[in-house]
């Protein structure tokens, strides 16, 4: 089977950025979790990424007990790679971001590869008002905020999740994210291929700009060769933009209403099957064919459905 022309579209569908305030469409509960994450498998998706959220006041929740709600749902319903994360909320520790990942063993972690200024507060430009009080909190807190991801956290996540055969998503938000990468593949901790992540456009990490795009490219190639595969999420309004360009570059493509709640401008997505239907659209118009699920398997050589904890 020829795969170097199918690109894996990962849906992120519901994160810890937004809050449910911003839009009536970002799934909260677990029915609506896993009814986005069914959505944009059948538009095209083959991963999708996966947070949890309190039913009741929308607030991210990473115990596991939440994750449970949905999971089984999920995997009984689609074929589509399962990938959770360990990223949480950047507030909360590793330990507890590790949980979910560590008891349901999916076939896909993420796994941030630095520590950063995570800068969310800017949203309050665009949004006044809010039905829960800890969403104008954890915005306005977010000037002060460091997303913690030392390399003592990433080797431990690296630990407790390596003998589950689960591989990463490794979000990287800056160069210097590369690099650190590069270190843990030195050392033996990270085994290719890799799955590289690249993040654009967050307050405090690499900006949206082409160039932007190009430079990381650029450095992924010289530290990695032919070790890893690349894909690209764009935050905001930047997310089909440069979700384009790198489909025109070879590489892969993440979308979700984690990363952007628009479908264009000042129009709120109303799923993430539409999103993935957009991205689609661009991917199959440069002539380029999307990957299903167990293609992305084969790409990214994953352990398989059956080996989860789910």
């Amino acid at each position: 089977m020829d795969l170097k022309d199918k690109v894996i579209i990962t849906c992120a569908v519901t994160g810890a950025i937004h809050t449910p305030s911003m839009s009536p469409h970002l799934p909260v509960t677990p029915d609506e979790i896993a009814e986005a994450a069914v959505g944009a498998a059948e538009a095209g998706a083959a991963i999708v990424h996966l947070h949890a959220r309190n039913p009741e006041t929308g607030q991210p929740d990473q115990t596991p007990e939440a994750f449970a709600r949905f999971l089984p749902r999920i995997k009984q319903m689609t074929n589509a790679v399962v990938n959770l994360t360990t990223g949480g909320a950047p507030y909360m520790t590793v330990q507890e971001r590790v949980k979910p990942a560590e008891q349901f063993k999916p076939e896909v972690a993420s796994l941030n590869m630095g520590s950063m200024n995570f800068g969310l507060f800017p949203m309050l430009n665009r949004f006044k008002e809010f039905k829960h009080g800890w969403e104008r909190e954890a915005l306005e807190g977010s000037r002060s905020l460091i997303f913690r991801n030392s390399f003592a956290d990433i080797e431990f996540v690296l630990q407790t999740l390596g003998d589950a055969g689960t591989r990463f998503e490794f979000e990287c938000y800056d160069i210097s994210h590369l690099y650190n990468l590069a270190h843990f593949l030195e050392r033996g901790l990270v085994k290719p291929p890799l799955f590289v992540q690249s993040v654009f456009g967050i307050l405090g990490g690499i900006g949206p700009h082409p160039e932007d795009v190009l430079h990381m490219k650029r450095t992924a190639d010289r530290l990695f060769g032919k070790d890893y595969k690349w894909s690209v999420l764009g935050a905001g309004r930047n997310q089909l933009a440069i979700a384009a360009q790198a489909a025109a570059m070879g590489g892969n493509v993440r979308v979700g209403l984690e990363d952007s709640l628009w479908s264009g401008p000042g129009k709120l997505a109303t799923s993430n099957a539409e999103q993935v239907r957009m991205v689609r659209q661009i991917i199959e118009g440069l002539g380029r064919s999307i990957a299903t699920p167990d293609e992305a398997r084969q790409i990214l050589e994953l352990k398989g459905a059956d080996r989860v904890a789910f």
